[in-house]
């Protein structure tokens, strides 16, 4: 394979994504969005297609793809439902592959079957009120050992699929004053006494993926539960924010195909001043640059998505990847805000209704230079990185 293109039976699996989101996905997008509603049944009609579990094994009923399948799969399901589109990519990379790569046979045997078929929804529990950037020095969620089980106190915000996940892969600390070490991550399932979802969340964009805050108090969670090394749950956590950097690149490149599409077709039959907009240079001239950022994105991402498809979870988190994955996230998140600034310019008043559909598209994609890590922090990771040579 060609860094630069995908082979015919990829080109194939995304056109096959794209037929399915186009039919089944983008007539729901409307509905999320203004109600913040979740489709219930959908996980288990993506299951049933083999859209789950991508990259899990065929023993445990996933795929067994590369993360760059995985990449390809959401960026067509972005393209047409991008709030579905990153509750698909937190449930399948930030939980279950998580769970694959690290998890014990037990817990692989356990968990990865039904989060492969979409009868049980996961979750990553990471983040915390008034963390933000510093998830693991500032984590205050504890776990304390309790004979065979641990019991864990504390609260987790902006939850992706909180509200409506059966699992989640949870971090708390058991070791204190070790700083952003001495943390271990847990399965836990959500019907676990002491397990509560505290409020879900309205957001501005991504609206209809379900985002919530979450409270443990005195939550019992067995021992043999833990994901990992027991107090080493950092490594689980930076080993993942790079594959999961690396799969937050797909949905920007969806976003902006939309947004493009939409564009066009607007630009042609649009009329002003007797003849449709797509005649005027500065029109043009617009479609032409988000043409080419589009495809430098598409390009980059699915570039590292090559190269991280070829790395284990004891490669992530440090050296050459760690930076591209930070790389391919930040240029395609800050290029992504770039095309949809145009594409609302060319729609001009229809672009700023709430209603439309590339309003839709342009309150997602703050977001995407939030999540998994700022702007800022991507930044630091690229250059920390260089400047270790």
């Amino acid at each position: 394979m060609s860094q630069f293109s995908l082979t015919a039976d990829q080109q194939a699996l995304l056109d096959h994504v794209d037929r399915f989101a186009k039919d089944q996905l983008l007539p729901l997008a409307e509905r999320m969005d203004n109600e913040e509603w979740w489709p219930p049944e959908i996980m288990r009609k993506i299951g049933e297609l083999g859209f789950l579990g991508v990259t899990v094994a065929e023993k445990f009923g996933g795929a067994g793809m590369s993360l760059l399948e995985a990449g390809i799969i959401l960026q067509g399901m972005a393209r047409y439902n991008h709030a579905f589109a990153l509750s698909w990519v937190a449930h399948d990379n930030l939980c279950a592959n998580n769970i694959y790569k690290n998890g014990s046979a037990y817990i692989q045997e356990k968990y990865l079957p039904k989060l492969c078929s979409g009868e049980w929804i996961g979750c990553l529990g990471l983040t915390e009120p008034g963390a933000g950037s510093d998830a693991l020095g500032s984590m205050r969620t504890k776990a304390i050992r309790d004979g065979d089980d641990y019991v864990i106190n504390g609260t987790k915000i902006y939850i992706t699929n909180g509200p409506v996940a059966d699992v989640c892969l949870l971090y708390a600390k058991t070791e204190q004053g070790k700083g952003s070490k001495g943390i271990t991550a847990f399965v836990v399932e959500t019907n676990t006494p002491g397990f509560k979802v505290a409020q879900k969340l309205n957001k501005m964009g991504f609206r209809g993926s379900q985002t919530a805050e979450l409270v443990f108090e005195d939550m019992r969670v067995p021992a043999r539960n833990i994901v990992g090394v027991e107090h080493e749950g950092h490594r689980v956590v930076m080993s993942g924010l790079d594959f999961e950097r690396a799969m937050i690149g797909p949905i920007n490149v969806g976003i902006a195909e939309r947004a493009l599409a939409l564009s066009v077709n607007y630009a042609k039959t649009r009329e002003q001043f007797g003849k449709p907009i797509a005649e005027f240079q500065m029109v043009q001239s617009r479609l032409a640059d988000m043409y080419v950022w589009t495809e430098t994105m598409k390009n980059f991402c699915w570039t590292v998505l090559s190269e991280v498809s070829g790395v284990d979870e004891t490669q992530a988190g440090h050296g050459e990847i760690h930076a591209r994955t930070a790389a391919s996230v930040m240029y395609c998140a800050d290029t992504s805000n770039k095309v949809l600034n145009n594409a609302v310019q060319i729609f001009g008043g229809s672009g700023y209704i709430w209603e439309s559909e590339i309003n839709r598209l342009f309150r997602s994609i703050k977001l995407l230079e939030i999540g998994a890590g700022t702007t800022e922090v991507r930044k630091m990771i690229i250059s920390g990185e260089m400047l270790k040579a």
